[in-house]
């Protein structure tokens, strides 16, 4: 079993900064994609980035030059920093993390989710 931890979250003016943690832990032998998706009221989750294990990175349109996803692949942790932050910015943000367990089975594990509230 694979255990995701989220951090970061919180209320912040428009314009502002905020920084996401998500520890992954448990049964992992390999980590290969790690994401962050996030999802507004009556909307659909949706992914915002993602990064791979050797580090190549892709970025949803509307977060591009804004966010920012790193990793660190010996704490099994991703992060987003998130600058520029705009009210339609608001929603719950998510971890997602797919790798392989001890007996090679594929695993695809949810962080808890973490609210972001920007104020315009």
């Amino acid at each position: 079993q694979v255990q995701l931890v989220e951090s970061g979250g919180g209320l912040v003016q428009a314009g502002g900064s905020l920084r996401l943690s998500c520890a992954a832990s448990g049964n992992i032998v390999t980590i290969d994609t790690m994401g962050w998706y996030r999802q507004a009221p009556a909307n659909q989750r949706e992914l915002i980035a993602a990064i791979t294990s050797d580090g190549n990175n892709n970025y949803a349109d509307s977060v591009k030059g804004r966010f920012t996803i790193s990793r660190d692949n010996a704490k099994n942790t991703i992060y987003l920093q998130m600058n520029s932050l705009k009210s339609e910015d608001t929603a719950v943000y998510y971890c997602n993390v797919r790798g392989k367990d001890r007996r090679w089975h594929g695993f695809d594990s949810w962080g808890q989710g973490t609210q972001v509230t920007v104020s315009s």
